[in-house]
Order: structure tokens, then C-alpha cells, then sequence
């Protein structure tokens, strides 16, 4: 079985969602999408370097956990690495626009 290919982001973003179908997934994803912003911010106001190595521990870590113990798959980012973080912004606006839901 071959690896699907996407020759665009909008073609991407609908398997991305269905990579994401529980609520408990999504939750950690954007909390993880949260705090990236968060330890950014914290970084520009203290230039601390540990705010700037917790962002992809952040990151990456709650979606990891998301994906391996609430949606029982593999993250997408391990074969599409670049259209998965773009995916992950795009599902943070959408839940904070209410065109993804959260709960």
C-alpha cells in the first residue's frame, strides 16, 4: 500500500480532520497549540531560552498524546510533517472560530 499524496494544503486539511474525530484529541491538541503561543510570549517577555525547548515539548507532546491514547493512530505529522503543523494552526483557529467543535 502506497502513502497517499496531497498536492495541496486543502486537499490535506479534510484527512487531517479525520486523523482528529475525538473530542479528547482535538482538546489536547489545542491545549498543546495553546501553550506553544503561551511559552512564546513568555520567551519574547523574559528571553528565558527554557520558554523557547518547551514549545515542541508542548506541541508536540500533547498531540502525541492525544493521537496514542485517545484516537488510537499514528500522528500524521510523521509523513506529512509541514502540512500537519500548518493543520494544526488551521484546527486552533477553527475551534477558537467555532468551525471546529471542542466539546
Amino acid at each position: 500500500m502506497t502513502a497517499e499524496r496531497f498536492e495541496s494544503f486543502s486537499q490535506f486539511y479534510p484527512f487531517y480532520l479525520s486523523e482528529h474525530s475525538t473530542a479528547w484529541c482535538r482538546r489536547m491538541h489545542f491545549a498543546g497549540s495553546l501553550l506553544v503561543l503561551l511559552s512564546l510570549i513568555r520567551f519574547i517577555l523574559t528571553f528565558d531560552p527554557l520558554w523557547i525547548v518547551m514549545i515542541p515539548v508542548f506541541g508536540y507532546g500533547f498531540a502525541w498524546f492525544g493521537h496514542f491514547f485517545f484516537e488510537k493512530n499514528k500522528p500524521a505529522t510523521f509523513k506529512y510533517p509541514f502540512y500537519s503543523l500548518m493543520g494544526d494552526w488551521v484546527m486552533f483557529r477553527d475551534i477558537i472560530v467555532g468551525k471546529q467543535k471542542l466539546f
